[in-house]
C-alpha cells in the first residue's frame, strides 16, 4: 500500500516510547521530530505537518499523558486520534435524491487519473445496491475514452450513452439526463473529458455543464501516486469549478500517500472513495478512522470482514467451516475459497488488513496471479480425487500434471500447499470464526 515506508517508521518510533516506562517531554519532542520526518518523507503538505505535530504535542506533554500508566500508548493514541480529524472525522457518502428524482454526478479529473474506470466502478456498485444507473461520455476529444468507457460500463452491466464525438459535452449531457428520464434510470455519471494539466479550456466546459445541467455531486478523482500535485490539483479544480469530494486512486501502488492526509486539510473537501486496485470491489468506500488504523500498523479487520460478507456465500461459509471442524475439507472447498480470496482482492490485500502484518509484509512477494496454477492443477483432477485428496498417489499426480500443463514437482508441492493451507484456515477459523456478523455470516476459511 502507498503507506507501507510511512507505516514502518511510524511504528519504529512508537516501538521505541512503548519501551520506555515513563516520558519526558524531551522524549515527546523527540518522538514527534521522527513523525514530522515521516511525514515529510510520504509528501504530507509542510503546512499541515506542523499544525499536526503542533496539536499532537501540545496533548501529549499534558500532565495526565505524562504520568499515566502506559504514557507511549497514550501518545499513539492521540496521533490516531489526530490524523482522524486530519483526514476528516465523519465518512462521507454519495446521498442520492428520492428514486423519482435523477442524481447527477460529475466526474472530473486530469488524464490519467483513473476518472472513466472510476466511474464504471462506482456506477456498478450502486448497481448492484438496486439503482439504476446510466454512464454518459462526455471526453469528445478522445474516441479511445468513449471506447474505453462502452468497455468498462458492459463489464460492470450498466448502459452508456454516448452521441460520438462531434456534440459538444454540454449538449451531450442534457440529452442524456432526458434519455435518464424516459429509460427510469435515476442515477447519472457524466464522465467528463480529463486533459494532461489543469487548463482554461477544461475549467469552462465544467462550468458550462454545471450552469446547464443540475450537477448533484461533483467529483474529483485525483491520482494518489501524485503526492502533493494531487493536492494542487484538487485546490484548483475547487477554486475553479467548486468539487464536493474527491476520489483517490493508486492508493495501492507505491506511491508516498501524503495526498491523503493532506487533502482535507488543505481544500476542506472530503474523501469519498479510495482505489486499491483495478477490480470493481476494489474501489473502497473511505473511512478515516479506518485509514489511520492502517497507516499506524493497527490494521483495518472492519474493513476485511466487510470484504468477506460481500464476497462469501452465508451457506457455502457455514458448510466449510463445518467441514473444517469435521477435517473432510476436500479440493473443491479449496477451489471455492481461491475464488473467493480472490473476491476480496487475493491474499497480499487481506493480510495487509490485519493488525502488524503491513510492515512484515514488506519483504515478502506474494503474486496473486499465482493462483491460477494451482485452479488447473485442481481442475485437473477428476471429481473423485477432487473429493477425497487421499486418493491422490505418484501415478495420478503425473496424470494431473500433464492434464494442468506443469511438471509433477509442482504437483506436489500443491499438496503440500493444501495440506498447509487446511491447518491455517482451520486455526483462522478458530481465531474469527466465532465472531458473528450480520446474519451469523463467518468466515469460511
Amino acid at each position: 500500500m502507498a503507506f507501507d515506508s510511512l507505516s514502518e517508521k511510524l511504528q519504529n518510533v512508537f516501538k521505541k516510547l512503548r519501551s520506555k516506562g515513563a516520558l519526558t517531554e524531551k522524549d515527546v519532542q523527540e518522538a514527534m521530530k521522527e513523525v514530522k520526518r515521516a511525514l515529510l518523507e510520504a509528501d504530507v503538505n509542510f503546512k499541515v505537518v506542523k499544525q499536526f505535530i503542533q496539536t499532537v504535542s501540545e496533548r501529549a506533554v499534558g500532565q495526565d499523558v505524562l504520568t499515566g500508566l502506559n504514557p507511549g500508548q497514550m501518545v499513539i493514541k492521540i496521533v490516531r486520534e489526530e490524523m482522524v480529524n486530519l483526514m476528516g472525522s465523519e465518512t462521507t457518502e454519495i446521498k442520492l435524491l428520492p428514486s423519482n428524482e435523477i442524481t447527477v454526478v460529475m466526474m472530473c479529473g486530469l488524464q490519467g487519473a483513473g476518472k472513466t474506470t472510476t466511474a464504471a466502478k462506482l456506477a456498478g456498485q450502486f448497481k448492484n445496491k438496486g439503482k439504476h444507473p446510466l454512464l454518459v461520455a462526455l471526453d469528445v476529444y478522445r474516441p479511445a475514452a468513449i471506447k474505453q468507457l462502452e468497455i468498462n460500463g458492459e463489464k460492470v452491466g450498466v448502459p452508456v450513452f454516448t452521441m460520438g464525438d462531434k456534440n459538444r459535452p454540454v449538449d451531450i449531457a442534457k440529452a442524456a439526463i432526458e434519455h435518464a428520464a424516459k429509460n427510469h434510470n435515476n442515477l447519472v455519471f457524466l464522465d467528463t473529458a480529463g486533459r494532461l494539466h489543469v487548463d482554461e479550456d477544461m475549467m469552462k466546459e465544467l462550468q458550462e455543464i454545471k450552469e446547464n445541467v443540475a450537477v448533484t455531486y461533483s467529483l474529483l478523482t485525483v491520482d494518489a501516486m501524485t503526492g502533493q500535485d494531487a493536492v494542487n490539483v484538487a485546490k484548483s479544480f475547487d477554486e475553479q469549478v467548486g468539487i464536493d469530494g474527491v476520489v483517490l486512486t493508486k492508493l495501492d501502488g507505491d506511491a508516498r500517500g501524503g495526498a491523503a492526509l493532506s487533502i482535507r486539510a488543505v481544500t476542506g473537501k472530503p474523501i469519498l472513495y479510495v482505489g486499491m486496485g483495478e477490480k470493481l470491489e476494489d474501489l473502497e468506500q473511505f473511512y478515516p478512522d479506518r485509514m489511520a488504523s492502517r497507516i499506524l500498523g493497527m490494521g483495518d479487520v472492519e474493513s476485511l470482514i466487510e470484504k468477506a460478507t460481500a464476497a462469501i456465500d452465508e451457506e457455502k461459509a457455514k458448510e466449510m467451516s463445518q467441514k473444517l471442524k469435521k477435517n473432510g475439507f476436500d479440493y473443491n472447498d479449496f477451489l471455492d475459497s481461491l475464488d473467493q480470496m480472490d473476491k476480496m482482492g487475493g491474499m497480499q490485500s487481506m493480510l495487509s488488513m490485519l493488525p502488524g502484518m503491513g510492515s512484515q509484509l514488506k519483504n515478502v512477494e506474494i503474486d496473486d496471479n499465482a493462483a491460477s496454477h494451482p485452479k488447473a492443477i485442481i481442475l485437473s483432477m477428476t471429481p473423485e480425487e477432487r473429493a477425497n485428496p487421499d486418493l491422490i498417489n505418484v501415478s495420478r499426480k503425473r496424470r494431473i500434471a500433464a492434464g494442468a500443463g506443469v511438471d509433477i514437482s509442482e504437483v506436489n508441492r500443491f499438496v503440500k500447499q493444501f495440506e498447509q493451507s487446511k491447518k491455517m484456515m482451520k486455526q483462522f477459523s478458530g481465531m474469527m470464526g466465532g465472531k458473528k456478523r450480520r446474519g451469523g455470516m463467518r468466515f469460511p476459511f
